[in-house]
């Protein structure tokens, strides 16, 4: 998928993958919203609100109020892509939020995932 279809897509259509791929390994909803709010700002009524919006996936990180600066410190690979080899910041802040939900659905420790150790 090119970046400017994943850009493009609604937001009120990647949230509920997102949490569904969490849930199905017996993640909580409040954990996938904890985990989107550490990354971006939002708060989880902003993240509703902006679902019924229509806002793009794109505009989501665009508009992000507060990016977190320890995302820098996710590492890996999300599609076979090394998260530090992804050349648009906008994309590698959504592969960003990608693997924090990969991390999720592993099972790992959410001290771990918000990289506080």
């Amino acid at each position: 998928m090119k970046e400017e279809q994943v850009f493009s897509m609604p937001l009120a259509k990647v949230y509920p993958l997102l949490e569904q791929k969490a849930l199905r390994k017996g993640r909580t909803k409040e954990e996938v919203l904890t985990v989107i709010q550490w990354l971006t700002g939002y708060t989880p009524e902003d993240i509703l609100r902006l679902q019924e919006e229509g806002i793009t996936y794109g505009e989501f990180f665009r508009k992000a109020p507060a990016m977190n600066p320890a995302r820098k410190l996710i590492g890996g690979s999300i599609c076979g892509v090394k998260l530090e080899n992804i050349e648009n910041p906008l994309m590698q802040d959504i592969r960003y939020l990608d693997k924090l939900i990969d991390e999720l659905a592993k099972g790992r420790p959410m001290e771990k995932i918000l990289r506080k150790e």
